[in-house]
């Protein structure tokens, strides 16, 4: 009779193997972490976060790369929020660790209805909070826990509801080209995520501390590739690999690729552009 306590070991190490695999292969493929990096790891308390952390500092171990690793959470001052939690659990892993504390919760209800969702400005003032920090302590890099669900949820929601071509890159430099924002997990599937959070009981936070009502538009994309993934099993890796694939003059941005300047080219043959677009409608 097999021992539940081995079988369940076992598919802990097959997992977690799997996830640094994915982690290993996301950093390496976009030079997300360099040797000497101070690595900012952005905690909210959600199961994301703690699987990033937890992954990145094993990942640290053994990488051939020398980089650090600093947790930090902010403490946005919504009311209920167990300030002891994340403290308490990176203490007793030895992780060092910041806690900003800055009260976005009063600005958010004072600028949103009441009702609304709060997520887009919370976002905002998370973020900016986060870059000065990143910048007056030397971080290098920000790591994000968006995964890859999150990134096609992105995708689809921009072209469902903001007429955009764009997702959640898993490397990013901010705006003002002081920060780089950083998604080690772009290849981690969420329920493998979930699962792995489940293994090691980390103390979530929930993250509906504010009230605000449910990102619906996003629970749609969500629910809407769940059923995907469960009617065309692979039908979500080949989506995700087609963000890597792209080709512009297949596309119809003027801006991306110079349609007005085409030219036709006589007497030279390529055979790789003879059946150019022939091939998308045949599927």
């Amino acid at each position: 009779m097999t021992d539940p306590t081995q079988k369940s070991r076992t598919q802990f190490n097959k997992l977690q193997k799997k996830l640094r695999h994915h982690v290993g292969d996301a950093i390496a493929d976009y030079n997300m972490i360099e040797d000497g990096d101070k690595v900012m790891v952005c905690l909210s308390g959600g199961k994301d976060s703690y699987t990033l952390l937890d992954i990145l500092l094993n990942l640290q171990k053994t990488a051939p790369v020398k980089f650090k690793i600093i947790a930090v959470n902010l403490d946005q001052k919504q009311p209920g929020f167990p300030e002891h939690v994340l403290p308490d659990y990176l203490t007793a892993i030895g992780v060092p660790f910041h806690i900003i504390e800055k009260d976005t919760y009063s600005v958010v209800k004072r600028v949103i209805p009441e009702g609304a969702t709060t997520c887009g400005l919370c976002s905002r003032l998370r973020r900016g909070t986060l870059y000065g920090f990143a910048e007056a302590n030397n971080v290098t890099k920000i790591a994000l826990g968006h995964h890859r669900d999150d990134m096609l949820e992105t995708f689809f929601l921009n072209i469902f509801y903001g007429g955009k071509l764009k997702a959640m890159p898993p490397k990013l430099l901010s705006d003002d080209k002081k920060n780089i924002v950083i998604r080690p997990l772009a290849y981690c599937r969420e329920k493998d995520i979930d699962r792995y959070a489940a293994f090691k009981q980390f103390p979530i936070i929930p993250c509906n501390l504010c009230g605000s009502q449910e990102n619906l538009q996003r629970k749609a994309m969500k629910e809407m590739l769940k059923v995907w993934d469960k009617q065309f099993p692979g039908r979500l890796e080949t989506i995700f690999t087609s963000l890597q694939n792209v080709a512009p003059s297949n596309l119809a941005d003027r801006e991306l690729f110079d349609f007005i300047n085409l030219k036709r080219q006589t007497g030279i043959v390529d055979p790789a552009v003879t059946h150019d677009s022939f091939d998308v409608d045949l599927v």
